[in-house]
């Protein structure tokens, strides 16, 4: 029995733009979050969809609900799949980070599974709850389709596990645009990803095309956080 799991990122928050590390902390859709979450609705659109699950944080829950009206349902909200705790860094912008925490930021973007926040999570602990949550999930819906709208961190996290990479490997994961489409398929307790990050439909509206900071790090054309 197999089950199809579509993984979204959140659309774009005031956090994607500003620059500010918005992990637990809850932060609105932009106009343009909006946008991409009506679009990755439409994009979603043509598939069964049986269930639709978010993070807490308002930010997922919005982009879920845009998804969740194309297939009439409620979005089911799992506090598992909500974003790092970033302890001391919530709310603090990116250029204040690297200078007051500079060795764990740099664990942070390179070596990110031997990081562990200041006052806040591990990426160990993120990466966990996260393969808990989506176990249970697969359990509950055998031969069905689910989306799971979540959060920039997890979702690399996830994917080094899913793809088998080895814990020195996350790093070189890109960061997905904002309301991005991962497609994983279990089945017992084996997982293919079919393909991550895709972010084709979101044309003009991708954040990412937007920025440029990204282009310091390896790993891949497309990074974010949060």
């Amino acid at each position: 029995m197999s089950t199809k799991i579509f993984i979204v990122r959140h659309g774009e928050a005031t956090g994607n733009i500003d620059r500010v590390f918005h992990g637990q902390s809850n932060s609105e859709l932009t106009e343009n979050g909006h946008l991409q979450a009506k679009i990755v609705a439409t994009r979603l659109a043509h598939e069964k969809i049986d269930a639709i699950y978010a993070s807490d944080l308002t930010r997922a829950i919005t982009t879920a609900q845009y998804i969740a009206r194309e297939h009439h349902l409620e979005v089911q909200i799992d506090a598992r799949l909500k974003e790092i705790n970033g302890g001391d860094w919530e709310n603090q912008t990116f250029a204040e980070i690297s200078i007051k925490w500079a060795q764990i930021f740099d664990d942070f973007q390179h070596k990110p599974l031997t990081a562990q926040l200041p006052n806040g999570e591990s990426v160990l602990a993120l990466r966990q709850r996260g393969i808990e949550a989506i176990s249970e999930i697969v359990c509950k819906h055998p031969n069905q389709t689910v989306c799971i709208v979540t959060h920039g961190t997890m979702i690399r996290a996830l994917l080094t596990y899913y793809l088998k990479l080895g814990d020195d490997q996350m790093s070189q994961l890109a960061w997905h645009d904002n309301a991005s489409i991962s497609n994983l398929i279990f089945d017992e307790d084996e997982c293919e990803v079919l393909y991550h990050g895709d972010n084709q439909h979101l044309g003009e509206l991708s954040t990412l095309s937007k920025q440029d900071w990204w282009k310091k790090f390896e790993g891949g054309d497309n990074h974010d956080h949060k």
